[in-house]
């Protein structure tokens, strides 16, 4: 370990006289300052490790010296001492800076969330989600720029979609894809008795260009004229538009926009997306014992959660974790949950990569 940390540091201090070095062009400097990104945050509790590895060996050395008084001796076990009980902890910080990245953790995301079994009350709880997410968004200094809403004419959602931008959106959104469970007493319900219901949410990491290329003469692209709710008119031109990706059969739908062209950029956003977390999938199956070792699949079919509101309880099925926070959490206080299931995530790889080594 300490010969790969003292290789990683040595390779961040050449980087940075690089960049002191005269007649870099710029795609050169922006080459370096993205290794040195990467690097950073191994960097300074590499340098810590190593500096408290050699004030221990410093220690050893001055308590077998015979030359040592009685007093310095003291003083230097009491130092000792505390520096072994610092270093699991280093160690362990160590070891979750050198997990393999997910490329696409500093992504923005696009979140989706569609109404599932139980009627009216799972477009409820849908919209009510994306309201939470929304307010959780705010509280992040993400932005929020919502892409369609289907609603059901009673304040439910069929599907809503949102595009999420800020710093490592993706790499804390992740979690909430799957299978949402609630459990409580709609209002329509006279007799007192608790329904269940799911809604399902996808969160996919917003895909650029260069990420996802998309042949045109693979796009079947329709035109049509929105309507909302009920077949109620929105729109009295051809403004929606509909695009197939014919080699998989994605389809996105986009009408919120009055113009054919915005509404066209946005379905396309989110076909890159589909096909970006598509080709994900397709290699995180290929790597199943990776996939084993993470919390959740992002697996859409996957039940992740229950929101009891009769317990005021909110459960992760995925790690066992339950929460009495159930308010908060609707008011999109979820930081605390994502760290929780961070943490864990991170606990289960270290362990996989320990059992493998």
């Amino acid at each position: 370990m300490r010969e790969r940390l003292t290789s990683i540091v040595k390779k961040f201090d050449e980087l940075n006289n690089q960049l002191m070095s005269p007649g870099l062009d710029s795609s050169k400097i922006v080459e370096i300052n993205k290794e040195i990104a990467e690097l950073s945050p191994i960097v300074d509790v590499a340098k810590e490790y190593l500096s408290t590895n050699q004030e221990l060996s410093d220690l050893d050395e001055l308590l077998n010296d015979a030359d040592t008084d009685d007093e310095m001796k003291a003083m230097a076990k009491d130092e000792q001492q505390e520096l072994k009980q610092k270093l699991p902890e280093i160690e362990q910080q160590i070891k979750i800076a050198l997990l393999p990245k997910d490329e696409a953790d500093s992504k923005n995301a696009i979140f989706e969330v569609r109404a599932g079994a139980g009627g009216d009350e799972a477009g409820l709880f849908a919209a009510e989600m994306f309201r939470a997410m929304q307010k959780y968004c705010d509280n992040q200094n993400w932005k929020f720029e919502i892409l369609s809403v289907s609603e059901s004419g009673i304040g439910s959602y069929k599907e809503a979609s949102a595009t999420i931008t800020g710093a490592n959106v993706f790499a804390k959104l992740k979690y909430e894809s799957g299978v949402h469970r609630v459990q409580r007493v709609p209002t329509t319900e006279s007799g007192g008795r608790i329904h269940t219901s799911t809604i399902t949410v996808a969160v996919l990491p917003e895909a650029e260009e260069v990420d996802i290329q998309i042949d045109e003469k693979d796009l079947r692209i329709d035109v049509f004229r929105a309507s909302g709710p009920g077949g109620q008119s929105v729109n009295t031109t051809d403004s929606a538009v509909r695009i197939v990706h014919i080699p998989t059969g994605i389809t996105v739908s986009q009408q919120d926009e009055k113009s054919q062209h915005k509404n066209r950029a946005k379905a396309m956003k989110v076909l890159r997306a589909r096909l970006y977390e598509a080709e994900r999938e397709k290699l995180a199956n290929e790597r199943a014992g990776d996939r084993k070792a993470q919390v959740g699949t992002g697996d859409r079919s996957e039940r992740i959660r229950t929101y009891n509101f009769p317990q005021s309880r909110v459960t992760d099925h995925r790690i066992n974790h339950s929460s009495s926070n159930l308010n908060g959490i609707m008011e999109g206080e979820f930081a605390d949950l994502h760290e929780v299931l961070i943490t864990e995530d991170q606990a289960r790889k270290i362990a996989s990569m320990e059992s493998t080594d």
